[in-house]
């Protein structure tokens, strides 16, 4: 069977996430399964629909293909590419707040972090007056690229990406071969099975080393993004608590705020609150942001749902930054019990919200998810 490479690699898998030492119930279980879905889908896509020659720009993780913690507020875009040919990107920018462009050089896996050998945003290229531009460049080493787009807006217009080797250019793969497909399936298992393995070992890296309900002060992300701070922290709550989590505001085009479950992949932000940005997040009148994690509902605009999860990851990101952020631009975190979250938030009256008006808020992030995941 020429599928069996994949099969063995699905069961192996499989067997990585039942095992995972967080399980601690069997909705744990279930949203490992459905996150092991995801990472077959995205595994077999890029393994079959790529070819070394003939690059073409994928979309590895998203809604329903999580890894990596991946932004709620960003596309993803990439490929592999090869040293010593030339390589043009072209697009269109759009109104996103920003674009960014990174070769690394290598994978992720459960043992390394890959060197970022470029890493910069659309500032540093020519963009016309049409808003198209083109970026040609020639890799010393195998990397791969990465393309961001993130949204501080999700009604903002997204951009085009497209990628060419230009030695390759106009011509076309040869016919599929035997031996050919027999490779996809093999790589496609191997890569399914590093894809957990290493999405599993990440967390342990920088997260775990703090004690939870706390965050770290902002810091350039590791991997060598070129202008993204980011803050850090777990948290660990039972069904009658609250985290508040106080930040000013900055002026960082892009702020964001997500949480993630121990798969290491971001909650349902399409359905459910799970996620804030600059525009979605309610500003008090002193000038500062006042998130509320919690299972319950508080009541309040700012409320970021852990949808049943007891423990999490909490992460903020700022980009496209024009100074070096501090420990006074970051995050405080106060725990506190539910039913004390009125009287914990200064702001509380504005802060309120009715039933009708936080349906209207997830029907928004419906409407814009749909609009850009398809539009």
């Amino acid at each position: 069977m020429y599928s069996q490479p994949l099969a063995d690699a699905i069961a192996e898998a499989e067997s990585l996430v039942a095992a995972a030492p967080f399980i601690e119930s069997e909705a744990d279980l279930l949203e490992g399964l459905q996150y092991l879905a995801g990472c077959i889908s995205g595994c077999t896509h890029v393994a079959f629909d790529y070819d070394r020659d003939h690059p073409f720009l994928h979309s590895g993780t998203g809604p329903f293909t999580k890894m990596g913690l991946d932004n709620p507020d960003t596309m993803y875009f990439g490929t592999r590419v090869q040293p010593g040919h030339e390589y043009v990107v072209t697009g269109r920018r759009g109104s996103t707040t920003d674009v960014s462009f990174q070769l690394l050089g290598g994978e992720y896996t459960d043992d390394n972090v890959p060197d970022s050998e470029t890493a910069f945003d659309d500032r540093k290229l020519d963009i016309a007056s049409d808003g198209t531009f083109e970026w040609r460049f020639t890799p010393t080493t195998p990397a791969q690229l990465v393309i961001r787009e993130v949204y501080n807006d999700w009604s903002a217009q997204r951009g085009t990406f497209a990628i060419a080797r230009t030695d390759t250019d106009g011509t076309a793969p040869p016919p599929l071969t035997k031996e050919l497909v027999e490779k996809r399936y093999v790589v496609a298992g191997k890569q399914l099975v590093q894809r957990v393995k290493t999405w599993l070992q990440f967390p342990q890296w920088f997260y775990t080393d703090n004690p939870v309900n706390t965050m770290v002060s902002p810091r350039l992300t590791p991997g060598g993004l070129a202008t993204q701070y980011s803050s850090a922290g777990q948290f660990g709550l039972a069904e009658d608590q609250a985290l508040i989590i106080t930040l000013p505001v900055t002026d960082a085009p892009y702020l964001g705020f997500q949480l993630g479950s121990l798969w290491y992949i971001s909650l349902d932000y399409i359905n459910h609150q799970t996620s804030l940005n600059g525009t979605q997040a309610q500003v008090d009148p002193d000038g500062k942001i006042r998130i509320v994690v919690a299972d319950g509902n508080p009541g309040v605009t700012n409320w970021v749902e852990t949808l049943g999860h007891r423990k999490g990851y909490l992460q903020f990101r700022w980009q496209r930054v024009s100074r070096q952020l501090t420990e006074a631009d970051g995050p405080t975190v106060e725990l506190v019990a539910l039913d004390e979250v009125a009287t914990a938030l200064p702001h509380y009256e504005s802060n309120k919200i009715s039933e009708d008006d936080w349906r209207a808020r997830i029907a928004l992030r419906q409407k814009q998810i749909g609009e850009r995941m398809v539009g």
